[in-house]
């Protein structure tokens, strides 16, 4: 993966942690000398990206990697994360039924876990599902990064 990928370094305020984050992701390598990469990654704590986004990172001696610094194309794609309020409930149940209408997730722990929704899905479909969920307070979910198509699936409903 190292020849057409690279681990990214980006650095932002998460609200869902309330604190400056650190976090590594996966790019696939678009045009190394311009600093040109796009997101193989589900990020977790919220920056403003989502997967296949295309972004800028300058390499930084000080942490010897490239540093995320801006994104320059939005794919569209959207990401969700969603915190399991309910002791002992199967987060898996949740990330079936997401899966099952084309939404992959990646699980941090027992309790958190982030979506990607890409451009295609329906989101009031998504947000359904979880709405389902929260008002039963088996859940909590958070829209860190919402695209402009997925915003617009909410409005046509």
């Amino acid at each position: 993966m190292t020849e057409t990928h690279k681990k990214i370094l980006f650095k932002y305020y998460s609200d869902y942690l309330e604190d400056n984050v650190s976090e590594t992701m996966w790019a696939e390598i678009i045009d190394l000398e311009k600093g040109l990469f796009k997101l193989d990654n589900i990020p977790f704590f919220g920056p403003l990206i989502a997967t296949d986004d295309l972004f800028f990172a300058e390499f930084d001696e000080k942490e010897n990697r490239f540093v995320y610094k801006e994104t320059i194309e939005n794919s569209g794609n959207s990401i969700v994360q969603v915190l399991i309020l309910e002791k002992g409930f199967d987060k898996e149940i949740i990330r079936e039924k997401l899966k099952a209408i084309n939404c992959q997730s990646e699980g941090l722990n027992e309790t958190l876990f982030a979506v990607e929704i890409v451009r295609d899905v329906d989101y009031s479909l998504v947000k359904s599902i979880l709405n389902e969920y929260e008002s039963e307070e088996i859940i909590e979910y958070a829209e860190p990064c919402l695209s402009d198509k997925h915003r617009a699936d909410l409005l046509k409903n």
